[in-house]
């Protein structure tokens, strides 16, 4: 397996390159906290070969959605989750998700937040630019397998004033409690699991689940503070087993990246 970007169908055509908390921050936190010690408490200490399961329904896991080609039933591409940004409009995902040396950049992407069963309880918002690091654009270095988003806004809407958004974490270092929650090809559910990250790398970290198949490239790695620290891609564009998954280590590349997207 190359990856979890693998999209069910191979017929994506190009698409041109563009480049202070809120108000229910507070209650974000505390809820993504409690559903990480719970699964935490049910899923046992690191390595001793946990297995992901369904995410139950929440708001959290609902800023987790599908990125698709033209509708949410369409051929999948990958994960991607909301994060807040000023225009209010801002996904992170995995650089391989929206970029690649085969066809270039994907065109008609569409991102279905909280999807599952069929059921696209906020709609789809169409993509309208991605932001990747030149040296992904270039070489497909996975040091900078990670990417910025926008999406067009729906019914008046922006993505975060429907779902909200996690804020982004960077410099955190390694070893702290993550969940993992992403969207494999073969489900229409999303699935999570939680555990600690390791250093893979000084500038790559690894998470430790059974589970992460083809699709759950840029699934974001929520600490227990609410904040975004990784997604998984980066080495092995994000791992070659479903046991281990990968991420770049989110520190000033991503920092800068991020302005970039914001600018």
């Amino acid at each position: 397996m190359d990856g979890r970007a693998r999209p069910e169908e191979e017929t994506e055509p190009r698409m041109p390159s563009r480049p202070v908390r809120t108000a229910h921050a507070a209650r974000t936190v505390a809820v993504a906290a409690l559903l990480l010690a719970t699964a935490m408490a049910c899923g046992g200490g690191q390595g001793d070969g946990r297995t992901a399961a369904v995410a139950p329904q929440n708001p959290v896991w609902d800023r987790v959605g599908t990125l698709s080609v033209h509708t949410a039933q369409g051929p999948r591409a990958c994960t991607a989750s909301v994060v807040q940004s000023p225009r209010r409009n801002l996904l992170v995902t995995a650089a391989h998700c929206v970029q690649n040396h085969r066809i270039g950049l994907l065109d008609g992407l569409v991102f279905t937040p909280g999807y599952r069963d069929g059921y696209s309880p906020y709609g789809s918002w169409p993509v309208r630019s991605v932001t990747v690091d030149p040296r992904w654009s270039a070489d497909a270095d996975p040091e900078y397998d990670v990417a910025f988003v926008t999406v067009d806004p729906v019914g008046g809407r922006q993505v975060e004033d429907a779902v909200g958004g996690n804020p982004l974490g960077t410099d955190q270092g390694f070893g702290l409690a993550v969940s993992v929650t992403g969207y494999p090809n073969e489900r229409d559910e999303p699935i999570t699991c939680s555990g600690l990250t390791a250093s893979q790398s000084p500038t790559q970290e690894r998470f430790d689940c059974a589970g992460y198949t083809d699709g759950t490239s840029g699934s974001p790695w929520l600490t227990t503070n609410g904040r975004v620290i990784g997604v998984i891609g980066g080495y092995q564009e994000g791992g070659e087993t479903p046991g281990t998954s990968y991420s770049v280590t989110f520190d000033e590349r991503v920092t800068e990246l991020f302005q970039q997207a914001v600018t």
